[in-house]
C-alpha cells in the first residue's frame, strides 16, 4: 500500500474515502473543462511526496526527457495529497494524470480513462495480478508503476538471544512477541492502529475480502479466531503501541524499539544501512492451521484523468514513460528504496533484487502475494477497520462486529454491482 517510505496506510484509506465521496458527488458532473489548451503541448501530473531522497528529481528528470509535450509535476506533501488531489479533480486546474491505487469508483464515475489500447500490446509482460486489479468489464484503467510487498522484518540477533525461531503461525508470533519483550524493547510492532495487518490476517486465515462473485468472503470461523488472537496480542503488553512513526517507516525496528516490525520492501535499503546484516523477513504467518502465510502487495499506479482536454496526449506520455522506457521504470523501482517492477521482464533482470533479503522478499511475494481487489471500496475497508476497533481495541464479540460489517459491505456491493 505504501510505495517509498512515506506511504501511510491511513493516508491511503483517507484518500480512498475522499475519492468515494467525490465520485458519488460532483466528479461525474464535472465535465471536461480543464481550462487548458487541447493542443497536448502542456501536461500536468500529480504525485505524492515520496520519502526517499532523489525521488522528486527522478520523476522530473523523466518528464524533462519526454519530447512529446511539456510535462510539469505537482509534488504534493504526503499528508495533503488526498485533499489536494480530490480538490483539484473538481476544478479546471485538475491534473491530466495522477498516481493512485485501483479503485472502482474512479471507473464508475468516469474519472479515469480507459488505457486498454496502450497496455494491451505489452499486457503479457505485466504481472497478471496487476492487470486483473486494474480491470473492470474487460477494460484496463491504470498502469502499475511499482509493486510493494509487505511483511515482517526482524532482528536476527534478538531472536537468537531469546532462542526464538522465525514464526510460521500467529500463535508462534504471539509467543515470540512475549519472549522478545524486555524492559526497553517490545516484541512486535504492527502500526499504531493495526490497520496494515487486517487483510494479511484474513488471507492467512484462508479467507478473502470478496470472492470471485463479489460476495463477502471474510466472515469465516478462521477470521473470527484470528480476531480473538489479535485481541489477546493487543492486551498482552508485548505489542509496541504509540510509536513515534507509523509502520511504513522502519524507524521502530532500526532504533531498537521492537524486535519484529511489519513494514514494506521499500524500507530495505534503510534497514540495511541501520542494521547491516542483522535482519531478515518473513510473511504474515498462518492465522489458523488451515490457513496459509500471506504477503500484501501494495503499490502505486498511473491514471489518466478522463475529464482532461488532453486525454490523448496524457495517454501518449503514460505509454512513453511507463510502458516504453524500461530504463526509467527500473530506476524508479530500485534506486530509491526497493520495489518490484510490475513488468515481468524487468523483475527478472533487476540486479538489486537478486541477492540477500531483497531476493527473499521477491520469493515471498511470488509465493504468497495478494493484490488489491478493485471492487473492495473505502466503505468496505472502513467496515473492517471498525471490526478491529471494536473487537481488538475494545472487547466486542467478533461475530457481532463482523455481522455489523456485513451489513455495511452488502450495502456497498448492492450499489456497485446490483
Amino acid at each position: 500500500m505504501s510505495a517509498l517510505s512515506n506511504r501511510n496506510f491511513d493516508r491511503r484509506t483517507a484518500l480512498r474515502a475522499a475519492l468515494g465521496l467525490a465520485a458519488a458527488g460532483g466528479l461525474a458532473a464535472c465535465g471536461s473543462n480543464t481550462g487548458r489548451s487541447s493542443s497536448g503541448d502542456s501536461l500536468v501530473q500529480m504525485f505524492h511526496a515520496y520519502g526517499e531522497a532523489g525521488t522528486e528529481q527522478a520523476i522530473k528528470r523523466y518528464a524533462k526527457a519526454y519530447k512529446g509535450a511539456n510535462v510539469t509535476t505537482q509534488w504534493i506533501t504526503s499528508a495533503d495529497f488526498e485533499s489536494k488531489l480530490f480538490s483539484a479533480l473538481l476544478t479546471k486546474n485538475a491534473p491530466d494524470l495522477f498516481e493512485f491505487h485501483p479503485q472502482i469508483q474512479m471507473v464508475k464515475s468516469g474519472q479515469v480513462a480507459d488505457l486498454t489500447d496502450i497496455i494491451e500490446p505489452v499486457k503479457d509482460d505485466f504481472n497478471p495480478a496487476d492487470i486483473k486489479s486494474h480491470t473492470v468489464d474487460g477494460k484496463i484503467y491504470g498502469v502499475r508503476m511499482i509493486d510493494d510487498p509487505q511483511f515482517f522484518f526482524y532482528r536476527k540477533s534478538m531472536l537468537e538471544k531469546a532462542n526464538v525461531e522465525v514464526p510460521t503461525t500467529l500463535d508462534e508470533l504471539m509467543e515470540a512477541a512475549a519472549k522478545l519483550t524486555t524492559g526497553k524493547v517490545k516484541g512486535l510492532y504492527m502500526g499504531n492502529d493495526l490497520h496494515s495487518v487486517i487483510n494479511p490476517m484474513i488471507w492467512s486465515a484462508g479467507a478473502d475480502t470478496l470472492d470471485e462473485k463479489n460476495e463477502i468472503a471474510y466472515h469465516t470461523d478462521g477470521v473470527v479466531e484470528g480476531i480473538k488472537k489479535m485481541r489477546k496480542l493487543f492486551t498482552s503488553g508485548d505489542l509496541l503501541l504509540g510509536a513515534p512513526t507509523e509502520s511504513w517507516d522502519p524507524s521502530a525496528l532500526n532504533q531498537g524499539l521492537c524486535a519484529i516490525q511489519f513494514c514494506g520492501m521499500w524500507a530495505m535499503p534503510q534497514i540495511q544501512d541501520a542494521l547491516g546484516d542483522d535482519w531478515g523477513v518473513f510473511p504474515f504467518p498462518k492465522t489458523v492451521d488451515s490457513g496459509k502465510q500471506s504477503v500484501y502487495n501494495g503499490g502505486w499506479s498511473m491514471f489518466v484523468n478522463a475529464k482532461s482536454k488532453n486525454v490523448d496526449a496524457a495517454k501518449e506520455f503514460v505509454k512513453w514513460l511507463w510502458i516504453d522506457q524500461k530504463k526509467y521504470q527500473e530506476d524508479w523501482a530500485t534506486s530509491y528504496g526497493f520495489h518490484i517492477p510490475p513488468r515481468t521482464s524487468l523483475a527478472k533482470t533487476a540486479t538489486k533484487l537478486k541477492s540477500g533479503n531483497a531476493a527473499e522478499g521477491v520469493k515471498l511475494f511470488n509465493e504468497f502475494g495478494h493484490f488489491d481487489n478493485i471492487g473492495w471500496t473505502q466503505a468496505m475497508i472502513t467496515s473492517l477497520e471498525d471490526v478491529f476497533a471494536n473487537s481488538v481495541r475494545k472487547d466486542m464479540d467478533p461475530e457481532k462486529a463482523l455481522d455489523k460489517a456485513d451489513t455495511a459491505v452488502n450495502r456497498e456491493l448492492k450499489k456497485l454491482f446490483g
